[in-house]
Formats: C-alpha cells, structure tokens, sequence
C-alpha cells in the first residue's frame, strides 16, 4: 500500500510527518512491547528528531539503526549518527544498548559491512534471510539515490546481504540493501526540494529506470508513505 502526501514547503512536511512517526512508534511497541527503527540522514529529518525528543516515549523499547552511513568517524560532521545523536538521542536518557550505530572504525569498509550484516542477523535472531523493522525513514537526492544506493552502482545488485558497502564517487558509504528495506512493516520517504522534482517524475514513472532512479527500487512488502514538498 503507498500514500503520497504533496504538501507546500518543508515546514508543512514537518509538520505531517512527525505525527506519524511517532504513532508508528507507538503502534509497533503497543503491538511488540518494541519498535525497530532505521534512520535517515540528511537536514529534512533533522527537525523531526528535535521534535520526537521532546516526546514521553518509552525509550527503553525502541532500538534505533541507521539506513546507511558515511564512512567517517561517528565525531565527524558529516556523520548520520552524529547529527541523530544531538538532535535526539542525547537528549533524552535513551539506552546505550538500544542504539545500534554502523561501524565505520576499522579503515576497511568491507569488514564494516560484514560485521553490521552479522549484528543485524544476532539482534533479530535469524541466521539468513530478512529481518523485518517495524520503520524506516529515507530520503532521496537529486539524483534519484536513497539511503547510500547511488545511480548504477553494484550496490543496487545486492540481493543477499543485510548491509553492502555504497559508493558516490569516491565517497564509500555502508547502507541498508534493496532487500532489507522492502522487508520492513513500514518505509517513509521524506522528500523536501524543488531541484527533486525531476527525479521523482521517474520513480514514479511506470517507464522510469530503476537502476538510475534507486529510490523505484524501494517497494516495501508492508506500507510506504511518501511526504514530498517543493
């Protein structure tokens, strides 16, 4: 099931979105006594995460992950968990053990991706296949990208893995496969510019390419939700 909400700004995203984050939040730990959730980077979710952090959520039940992150340090001011953490999870008295960053310590991306992949399987108590996350927040580039599965990258191949190592250039990323985000109960895209436009007429064009539009490949077995703005 999709829904599209076209609102006028990203202030108006903001303010549609962030209700129902965190209902889903609520929904899952009412249903589970959990809710796993995957974050976004980027500035648009940013303001959501202040806003959830002045929530009185039942911290110690939800367990946060990240749908990708750059290979930088968790101190860097490009990283995803960096900006998550200030903006929510130091705010709050959040567990150290509910936060499940991706490593990005050892100098070698693969090994990384290997070793989340491996976390993922132990938390969920799988051995193979898919876990499913009860949310997971993305959001797209001009480019058509989302998470850290750039335009015809071998990323996007992925069909075996949890975690695979991304490439912009030669910018190295750790990221969510295809496979993993069509698992979840609930996908949220949370797009806000002008300079998107184009590429969203794609992935949402019945003729659209996939492969140089990443964001087509995202068809959740659950939900999908789309916030867009200009």
């Amino acid at each position: 099931m999709t829904k599209v909400y076209n609102v006028a700004d990203k202030n108006a995203l903001i303010t549609e979105a962030t209700p129902l984050i965190i209902n889903k939040i609520k929904d899952a730990i009412a249903k589970n006594d959990i809710c796993t959730i995957a974050l976004a980077g980027g500035s648009t979710p940013k303001p959501i995460y202040e806003a959830i952090a002045e929530e009185n959520l039942p911290w110690d039940k939800i367990h946060i992950f990240w749908g990708d992150e750059r290979y930088v340090l968790p101190t860097h001011p490009d990283s995803n968990e960096k900006m998550a953490r200030e903006s929510w999870l130091d705010k709050v008295n959040f567990p150290v053990n509910n936060i499940h960053p991706m490593p990005t310590m050892s100098n070698n991306p693969q090994t990384d991706a290997d070793k989340h992949n491996q976390e993922l399987l132990d938390f969920f108590g799988i051995t193979s296949g898919f876990p499913t996350f009860d949310l997971i927040l993305l959001g797209m580039g001009d480019d058509g990208h989302t998470a850290s599965l750039f335009p015809q990258t071998k990323a996007l191949e992925v069909r075996d893995r949890l975690i695979t190592v991304g490439n912009k250039e030669d910018s190295l990323r750790l990221t969510f496969t295809v496979p993993l985000i069509n698992q979840a109960n609930c996908v949220i895209f949370l797009v806000s510019g002008s300079n998107k436009q184009d590429a969203l007429q794609q992935v949402f064009s019945e003729t659209g390419d996939s492969n140089q539009y990443p964001s087509k490949l995202i068809q959740p077995r659950g939900e999908l939700v789309w916030f867009i703005s200009n």
